[in-house]
C-alpha cells in the first residue's frame, strides 16, 4: 500500500474517532451535570410536637451559617402599627434576661461569629456565620435573643432615634424608594402596600406593647424554622431545637392573624424630581403566588428579558435586542428584570435607572420584548434562556449563607425544599409553547403598576403604557 494510501486511511480513522470523542464527551458532561444534581446533599427537615420545623443541609464549607427563619413581616401588619416587624428586629439582640447586651456581644466575638438579620414583607430571618462546632453556642444566643428579649425602655427609645434615622438615609435609596411605591401601588388600601420601615409617624410611637403583641401573636412554633447548612449532623440540630424551642406555644394567645388576598390594581405613581441625575422606574404585572406551577415559566421568562448595566462587557453583539439597543443608545446605567414573589401574588417586571430624555424608548422596547415572549419567541431563545437560568440557579446556591437563606425561603412557603435537580427539571421539560401560554395568561393585554422617581417628563403616558400590552398583527 502506498504511503498517500495509508495517510487517507489514517485521516479518515481519526476523522471518526475525533468525532466519537466530541460526541462521547458531550454526552459525559451532560451526564456529569445530572450526576452533580442528583448528588447534592440532602435537606432534611424535622417536625418538632408543637410544629417547629428544623432543616438542614450537610456542607463541607469550613464555615457553618444557622438561623432562625420566621413567617412574619410587614404584611402583618396593621396602618397603625406597620414598622413593629422591623422594630423588633433592632431590639432583638439589644440584652435579654439572662444576657445583657455586653454579655451577648461578648459571647458573640469570643467564638468569631457574626450575626445578621432582615425583616421583609412575609419573612423575617436571624442568623449567624460561624465555625460548625460553634453551632451549640450559636443556637443558644440566637434562642435567647428571640424568645426572652428584655425590650428595656431606655433601649427602645435609643433605638427608635436609630430607625428614624435610617428612615431619613433610606430616602436616599432611589432603588428601595421606588419599589416602596411600586408595592404601594399595586397593593393600595392592602397591608402588602406598606413599606417594611414604617412610616415615621408610627415610629415615633410605637411603644414597649405594641412590640410584645406583634412578637406574641406572630413567633409561634408552626411558623418559625431553625435551618443550619455546615459540616454538622441533622441529629445534632434536632437536638438543639428541642432543648431551645420545644416549649414555644403552637397556639394564639391573641387574635389569629389571617393574611387576605391582596387585591391588585394597576396604576402608577409618579414622583418627578428634575435635580436627580437619573431616572428611576419599576414596571410590573400581577402574577402568581409561590405554590404556582407557573413559577418556573416565569422565571424563564424573566431570564429572557435579562439584566445589564454598564459594568458588563456585553452589550453589542449579544443574542438579547433589548440589551443590544440599550448599548447603542450609550444613555442607560442599568436595567433588571425581576420577579417579587409572595404567598398568593407577585410583581413580575423590570426596574430601569436611566437618562430621563429615552425613557420613553426604553419602555417601548421594553414592551417589545415582553410581548415577543408572549408572541413570537423562537425554539433556539428559550434554549438559551434554559441554559442561563440553569446556570444562574446553581451559582446562587454557593456558600452555606445563600443556601441557608434559600432553604428557609422554601420551608416556610412550601414546608419542604425543592431538590436543585427537580428544579432543573421542571425547567428542561418547559416547551415553548407552555411558555408563551404562562406568559400571555399574566402579561398579555394585562394592566402594569408603574412607579417613577427623578427627571421622568418624557416617561411614556399611562394610557401608551397600557396600549402598548397588546400587539395588533396579523
Amino acid at each position: 500500500m502506498s504511503a498517500m494510501s495509508i495517510f487517507k486511511i489514517s485521516s479518515t480513522f481519526s476523522s471518526k474517532i475525533r468525532q466519537y470523542s466530541v460526541r462521547w464527551t458531550h454526552q459525559l458532561s451532560r451526564a456529569s451535570y445530572a450526576q452533580t444534581l442528583l448528588n447534592l446533599p440532602e435537606t432534611k427537615v424535622t417536625e418538632l410536637d408543637n410544629g417547629f420545623k428544623v432543616a438542614s443541609e450537610y456542607s463541607d464549607s469550613p464555615s457553618a451559617t444557622v438561623g432562625l427563619w420566621i413567617d412574619a413581616g410587614s404584611r402583618y401588619e396593621t396602618p397603625a402599627t406597620n414598622g413593629v416587624a422591623n422594630f423588633f428586629e433592632h431590639m432583638a439582640f439589644k440584652g435579654t434576661n439572662n444576657r445583657t447586651q455586653k454579655d451577648l456581644e461578648n459571647e458573640v466575638a469570643n467564638i468569631g461569629a457574626q450575626i445578621h438579620s432582615y425583616t421583609d414583607r412575609e419573612e423575617t430571618a436571624f442568623y449567624a456565620r460561624c465555625l460548625p462546632k460553634d453551632i451549640n453556642k450559636v443556637v443558644d444566643i440566637l434562642a435567647d435573643s428571640i424568645n426572652n428579649t428584655k425590650l428595656d425602655e431606655h433601649q427602645i427609645e435609643e433605638e427608635r432615634s436609630v430607625i428614624l434615622k435610617k428612615l431619613t438615609e433610606a430616602e436616599s435609596d432611589l432603588r428601595l424608594v421606588t419599589f416602596d411605591y411600586l408595592h404601594l401601588t399595586a397593593y393600595q388600601g392592602t397591608p402588602l402596600s406598606q413599606s417594611v420601615f414604617g412610616p415615621t409617624e408610627n415610629i415615633k410611637k410605637i411603644t414597649k406593647e405594641d412590640i410584645k403583641y406583634y412578637v406574641r401573636n406572630n413567633f409561634v412554633a408552626p411558623r418559625m424554622t431553625l435551618v443550619g447548612c455546615g459540616d454538622f449532623k441533622h441529629d445534632e440540630l434536632v437536638k438543639l431545637a428541642e432543648k431551645y424551642f420545644s416549649s414555644l406555644p403552637n397556639t394564639y394567645t391573641c387574635e389569629i392573624p389571617v393574611l387576605k388576598p391582596c387585591r391588585y390594581t394597576g396604576s402608577e405613581i409618579r414622583d418627578r424630581d428634575d435635580w436627580l441625575p437619573f431616572a428611576h422606574v419599576a414596571i410590573a404585572i400581577d402574577t402568581c403566588g409561590h405554590n404556582s406551577p407557573d413559577i418556573y415559566p416565569l422565571m424563564l421568562a424573566q431570564t429572557i428579558v435579562g439584566n445589564w448595566d454598564k459594568t458588563f462587557e456585553t452589550g453589542a453583539h449579544t443574542l438579547n435586542q433589548l440589551t443590544h439597543n440599550i448599548y447603542k443608545e450609550k444613555r442607560c446605567h442599568s436595567y433588571e428584570s425581576f420577579h417579587k414573589q409572595y404567598r398568593d401574588t407577585g410583581l413580575w417586571g423590570c426596574y430601569f435607572v436611566m437618562d430621563g430624555m429615552v425613557l420613553d424608548d426604553f419602555l417601548f422596547n421594553l414592551q417589545n420584548e415582553w410581548m415577543k415572549v408572549c408572541v413570537s419567541l423562537t425554539e433556539t431563545e428559550l434554549q438559551v434562556a434554559k441554559n442561563m437560568l440553569r446556570t444562574d440557579l446553581i451559582e446562587r446556591m454557593y456558600g452555606p449563607t445563600q443556601t441557608c437563606a434559600d432553604i428557609g425561603r422554601q420551608v416556610l412557603h412550601y414546608g419542604k425544599r425543592t431538590p436543585l435537580s427537580e428544579v432543573d427539571e421542571q425547567i428542561q421539560s418547559i416547551t415553548l409553547k407552555q411558555l408563551k401560554s404562562v406568559c400571555s395568561k399574566y402579561i398579555y393585554d394585562r394592566c402594569p403598576a408603574i412607579a417613577a422617581v427623578g427627571p421622568i417628563e418624557a416617561l411614556t403616558d399611562y394610557v401608551r403604557v397600557r396600549a402598548n400590552m397588546y400587539w395588533l398583527r396579523v
